[in-house]
């Protein structure tokens, strides 16, 4: 007998035609190469199990990362798809993230349009997936504004607003850690990736605690808009509770070892 899985996530926003959720970390959106595990596209299929029976075909429009919280819209059908797809590749969406980071920039704003590429074009690499500033990587921009700077007895931090002008993978994560700020709790880029490698090979740790404090990056994808239907469309989702409880001074609490949280309805 088959095991259904229910996935922990927030519907934020529906219509016809799409679906917006605010998805936990460190849930995943898509199935992985490696063993079954809760996704965020399974728990929407469960969600619109009638919808699907009578034709629906849902599919993710903006991605997040594992770690990465919020907003994420979902199509429900073929040509909703399409037609938000090319709102995200005209760059009609805004997309706004907030971000805990490691130190008090001197700029309450700037941005940064560093080119990234994914290091091992251009080296030796220990993490497929590791981006890095390159003169020959893509250009892409970020734009940062400074929310709150903050102290906790761990040190000095800043919530900062983060406007992904363009959208390439890990970008944020790689503009502030390229700028001296990297995000609490970045395995791939709060140092050289090898915090990445040591969680992936001993799990979560007193010393990465240590190093790391949270044991997911602190980014949440938080606002999110777009025109649709002749209206401009916009939606929000709040820090989730380990994020704000970081910036409001709050006792660190760590996540159970496991990597998967079960959904409660």
């Amino acid at each position: 007998m088959s095991l259904q899985v229910v996935v922990n996530f927030t519907v934020v926003a529906e219509s016809a035609a799409w679906l917006v959720v605010d998805k936990p970390a460190p849930l995943i959106v898509h199935p992985a190469n490696r063993q079954p595990e809760p996704t965020l596209l399974g728990g929407v299929e469960q969600l619109l199990a009638y919808d699907i029976a009578n034709g629906a075909a849902p599919a993710i429009v903006n991605r997040l990362d594992r770690e990465t919280s919020g907003l994420v819209l979902i199509a429900k059908h073929q040509a909703a798809a399409r037609e938000l797809g090319m709102i995200f590749q005209r760059r009609e969406a805004a997309k706004q993230y907030l971000a805990i980071v490691h130190g008090w920039p001197d700029q309450d704003e700037w941005e940064c349009a560093a080119p990234i590429i994914r290091a091992g074009e251009v080296g030796p690499s220990a993490i497929w997936v590791r981006q890095i500033v390159h003169p020959d990587g893509r250009p892409c921009l970020t734009r940062f504004r400074v929310e709150r700077r903050f102290e906790r007895p761990e040190g000095q931090f800043a919530l900062l607003r983060c406007f992904p002008i363009s959208g390439r993978m890990h970008q944020i994560r790689v503009h502030l850690a390229h700028g001296g700020h990297p995000i609490i709790g970045d395995k791939l880029y709060a140092a050289d990736g090898a915090a990445y490698l040591t969680w992936m090979a001993d799990g979560w740790t007193p010393a990465l605690q240590a190093q790391l404090l949270l044991p997911r990056h602190a980014l949440h994808a938080a606002r999110l808009g777009l025109p649709w239907g002749g209206c401009w469309l916009e939606w929000q989702a709040d820090l989730p509770p380990e994020l704000a409880n970081f910036a409001a001074g709050q006792p660190i609490v760590v996540m159970p070892g496991v990597v998967i949280w079960n959904r409660h309805a």
